[in-house]
């Protein structure tokens, strides 16, 4: 990590350890917590003993089909992020997964969690 500053270093990773407490609290807002094993999981959300309300059900049909692609989106995020503080743990963060060169620290700032330089985003 020789391309980036201990100060850039530092801000970066206050940026990412927000952004993975912002990412946590929203997925909790979706009945989505880690587990012991550090993978998400949920509710059913099913209550016991209860016959289902068929408005109940139509509505929770609906909710799902909003809610589960707005969930795997952050998710993904929130692996972005707990990768890329891994790599500052393993002094390999800033480097494009693609070819290897060094990320520029204007993208970084940008995008704390960016995988590869520019010439390799998607």
């Amino acid at each position: 990590m020789k391309h980036i500053t201990q100060n850039d270093l530092e801000e970066l990773r206050a940026k990412l350890e927000a952004e993975r407490d912002e990412l946590e609290e929203e997925l909790a807002s979706h009945g989505r917590v880690l587990n012991e094993e550090g993978d998400w999981g949920g509710s059913d959300g099913g209550d016991e003993g209860e016959e289902p309300d068929p408005l109940d059900a139509g509505n929770n049909i609906e909710e799902l089909v909003t809610n589960v692609p707005l969930v795997e989106e952050l998710e993904e995020k929130h692996t972005d992020v707990m990768d890329a503080l891994e790599k500052m743990d393993q002094g390999i963060y800033g480097l494009c997964e693609q070819c290897g060169e060094a990320i520029p620290t204007d993208r970084l700032r940008a995008n704390p969690s960016a995988r590869t330089d520019v010439a390799h985003a998607e």
